[in-house]
Protein backbone atom coordinates (compact mmCIF):
# COMPACT_ATOMS: atom_id res chain seq x y z
CA UNK A 1 0.00 0.00 0.00
CA UNK A 2 3.02 2.85 0.53
CA UNK A 3 4.36 1.62 -2.38
CA UNK A 4 1.35 2.34 -4.41
CA UNK A 5 0.62 5.35 -2.84
CA UNK A 6 3.98 6.77 -2.87
CA UNK A 7 4.28 6.36 -6.98
CA UNK A 8 0.82 7.62 -6.97
CA UNK A 9 2.12 11.19 -4.87
CA UNK A 10 4.95 11.92 -7.73
CA UNK A 11 2.48 12.43 -9.99
CA UNK A 12 0.57 15.39 -8.75
CA UNK A 13 4.11 16.63 -6.21
CA UNK A 14 6.13 16.98 -9.74
CA UNK A 15 3.48 18.44 -11.30
CA UNK A 16 3.15 21.25 -8.30
CA UNK A 17 6.31 21.70 -9.02
CA UNK A 18 6.79 21.73 -12.93
CA UNK A 19 2.91 22.32 -13.80
CA UNK A 20 3.41 19.25 -16.06
CA UNK A 21 1.47 15.98 -14.95
CA UNK A 22 3.33 13.26 -16.49
CA UNK A 23 1.25 9.82 -15.62
CA UNK A 24 4.38 7.96 -16.31
CA UNK A 25 5.70 9.41 -13.14
CA UNK A 26 3.81 6.31 -11.43
CA UNK A 27 5.88 3.77 -13.17
CA UNK A 28 9.69 5.49 -13.06
CA UNK A 29 12.05 5.19 -10.15
CA UNK A 30 13.37 8.55 -8.58
CA UNK A 31 11.50 11.74 -7.32
CA UNK A 32 9.36 12.33 -3.99
CA UNK A 33 8.60 10.36 -2.55
CA UNK A 34 10.93 7.28 -2.25
CA UNK A 35 8.77 4.65 -2.51
CA UNK A 36 11.40 1.88 -1.40
CA UNK A 37 11.70 4.20 1.67
CA UNK A 38 7.77 4.26 2.04
CA UNK A 39 7.38 0.42 1.56
CA UNK A 40 10.40 -0.79 3.65
CA UNK A 41 9.48 2.29 6.57
CA UNK A 42 6.38 0.82 6.28
CA UNK A 43 6.85 -2.95 6.66
CA UNK A 44 8.98 -2.14 9.79
CA UNK A 45 6.34 0.11 11.65
CA UNK A 46 3.68 -2.36 11.18
CA UNK A 47 6.14 -5.19 12.73
CA UNK A 48 7.23 -3.48 15.08
CA UNK A 49 3.86 -2.40 16.43
CA UNK A 50 2.36 -6.04 15.84
CA UNK A 51 5.51 -8.47 17.59
CA UNK A 52 7.05 -5.46 19.49
CA UNK A 53 10.71 -3.85 18.63
CA UNK A 54 12.20 -6.26 20.96
CA UNK A 55 11.45 -9.18 18.42
CA UNK A 56 13.51 -10.59 15.30
CA UNK A 57 11.32 -9.68 12.72
CA UNK A 58 11.16 -6.03 13.54
CA UNK A 59 15.01 -5.79 13.56
CA UNK A 60 15.40 -7.77 10.30
CA UNK A 61 13.10 -5.25 8.88
CA UNK A 62 15.14 -2.52 10.29
CA UNK A 63 18.41 -3.75 8.75
CA UNK A 64 16.74 -4.39 5.04
CA UNK A 65 15.17 -0.67 5.49
CA UNK A 66 18.40 0.88 5.58
CA UNK A 67 20.06 -1.02 3.35
CA UNK A 68 17.27 -0.38 0.73
CA UNK A 69 17.40 3.45 1.96
CA UNK A 70 20.89 3.77 1.95
CA UNK A 71 20.98 2.26 -1.57
CA UNK A 72 18.12 4.91 -2.65
CA UNK A 73 19.79 7.69 -1.71
CA UNK A 74 23.86 6.23 -2.20
CA UNK A 75 24.08 3.82 -4.80
CA UNK A 76 21.57 4.47 -6.99
CA UNK A 77 21.62 8.07 -6.86
CA UNK A 78 25.78 8.01 -7.88
CA UNK A 79 24.62 5.85 -11.09
CA UNK A 80 21.95 8.12 -11.83
CA UNK A 81 24.41 11.47 -11.97
CA UNK A 82 26.90 9.27 -13.74
CA UNK A 83 23.68 8.45 -16.40
CA UNK A 84 23.54 12.15 -17.04
CA UNK A 85 27.10 13.05 -17.31
CA UNK A 86 27.60 9.95 -20.31
CA UNK A 87 24.25 11.20 -21.67
CA UNK A 88 26.10 15.14 -21.59
CA UNK A 89 28.99 13.32 -23.21
CA UNK A 90 26.98 11.86 -26.18
CA UNK A 91 25.56 15.38 -26.93
CA UNK A 92 28.73 16.85 -26.98
CA UNK A 93 30.16 14.24 -29.51
CA UNK A 94 27.25 14.54 -31.55
CA UNK A 95 28.00 18.26 -31.58
CA UNK A 96 31.74 17.76 -32.44
CA UNK A 97 31.18 15.22 -35.02
CA UNK A 98 28.49 17.68 -36.62
CA UNK A 99 25.56 15.57 -35.21
CA UNK A 100 26.70 13.13 -37.99
CA UNK A 101 24.35 9.72 -37.78
CA UNK A 102 27.45 7.62 -38.11
CA UNK A 103 26.84 3.51 -37.36
CA UNK A 104 27.56 4.13 -33.61
CA UNK A 105 24.85 6.92 -33.23
CA UNK A 106 22.90 4.13 -34.70
CA UNK A 107 23.35 1.85 -32.13
CA UNK A 108 21.99 4.46 -29.18
CA UNK A 109 19.14 5.96 -29.95
CA UNK A 110 17.72 6.10 -26.54
CA UNK A 111 19.40 7.86 -23.56
CA UNK A 112 20.67 6.09 -20.39
CA UNK A 113 17.96 6.13 -17.71
CA UNK A 114 19.33 9.36 -14.78
CA UNK A 115 16.42 9.43 -12.48
CA UNK A 116 17.45 6.39 -10.73
CA UNK A 117 18.45 7.35 -7.24
CA UNK A 118 16.46 9.70 -4.70
CA UNK A 119 17.79 13.08 -2.82
CA UNK A 120 18.11 12.35 1.05
CA UNK A 121 14.90 14.53 1.66
CA UNK A 122 12.92 12.40 -1.16
CA UNK A 123 14.12 9.41 1.48
CA UNK A 124 12.89 10.85 4.35
CA UNK A 125 9.85 11.97 3.14
CA UNK A 126 9.53 8.24 1.92
CA UNK A 127 10.02 7.00 4.98
CA UNK A 128 7.63 9.37 7.02
CA UNK A 129 4.63 8.28 4.45
CA UNK A 130 5.64 5.00 5.01
CA UNK A 131 5.70 5.67 8.76
CA UNK A 132 2.56 6.83 8.62
CA UNK A 133 0.72 4.07 5.86
CA UNK A 134 2.51 1.72 8.94
CA UNK A 135 0.54 3.25 11.50
CA UNK A 136 -3.01 3.46 9.42
CA UNK A 137 -2.88 -0.26 8.38
CA UNK A 138 -1.45 -1.46 12.22
CA UNK A 139 -4.61 0.49 13.94
CA UNK A 140 -7.31 -0.57 10.83
CA UNK A 141 -6.44 -4.39 11.29
CA UNK A 142 -6.85 -3.96 15.30
CA UNK A 143 -10.40 -3.40 14.91
CA UNK A 144 -10.73 -6.92 12.84
CA UNK A 145 -8.47 -8.73 15.30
Amino acid sequence: MAIVLAQFLKVPIKGLKTGAWDWNRMFSSGGMPSSHSAGVTSLATYIGLKLGIRSLDFALSIILGLIVMYDAQGVRRQAGQTAIKVNELEKRIDQLNGDSKGPMHDQKDIQIKESLGHQPEEVFGGAVLGLLVGLFTYFANQNKD
